[in-house]
Parts: C-alpha cells; structure tokens; sequence
C-alpha cells in the first residue's frame, strides 16, 4: 500500500497500526468548508491521520489543525463542544447510504460508480462510460 501511495505523490505511514473514529474530524471539516478553507483541512486531516498516525477523534489535535490553517482556535473548539455541523454530516452519510456507497474512495459519475484506489485511465473509463 505505501509503495502505491508513493507512487501517486500521496505520503503514508505503513506503521500506522490504529484506526480512529474521525467523526469530529468530519463535523471539523464541514465547518472548515463553511469558512472557505474545506481544501486545506482536508489535506491536514489527511496528513494527521495516515502521515502523522494522530488520533483525529481528539479534538485537541483538529482544534490545532484548524489553527494551521489560519482558522480561529475558539471557534473550532466552539463547532466541536456544540456539535453544530452534526446534522449536516448525518445528511453526507444518508446520501452515501442511499447511493450505497460502502467505501472510501467511491467516485460516482452519473450512475457509475468505481469503489476503491484505481489507476488514471480507470477513472478515464468511468467518466467516459458516464458521458455516453
């Protein structure tokens, strides 16, 4: 899987031998979208969590990933404590549901979907296929 990762330009930690709920990093990042920087969250997020192996359900280590980025501390600990970003991921994983989208990655174009880390040229095919 790293050499995959590698290849691809996307950095991984192999050791990494924990998995962590990253349903406070998911309500994080939808208020980080809110403030225009969804972008950049994400990419933190990422890193903090295959990159760095943090435990992204703590809500000390999102608080200082938003700070990065230029997004007030307060307000991030304020959209973890009131959890007022809850009901929009709620409505994320409702329309994954409905979609039966069962994993991470899925790409959906049209009524296509490809499940999983695929090559280029896949994603190529699928966009095509969808197109037609």
């Amino acid at each position: 899987m790293k050499a995959l990762m590698e290849e691809e330009g996307l950095p991984y930690a192999s050791e990494r031998t924990m998995s962590y709920n990253s349903r406070l990093a998911q309500e994080l990042a939808k208020w980080a979208e809110s403030k225009g920087k969804g972008d950049e969250i994400h990419d933190l997020i990422f890193r903090a969590y295959f990159v760095e192996t943090k435990n992204i359900g703590q809500p000390d280590i999102l608080v200082e990933i938003a700070r990065k980025i230029g997004l007030p501390p307060d307000e991030a600990v304020e959209a973890l404590v009131s959890r007022s970003y809850k009901e929009a991921v709620d409505a994320d994983w409702k329309r994954c549901d409905a979609l039966q989208v069962s994993a991470v990655p899925t790409f959906l174009a049209g009524r296509y979907m490809l499940i999983g880390a695929h090559p280029y040229e896949e994603l190529e095919k699928l966009v095509r296929k969808a197109s037609q």
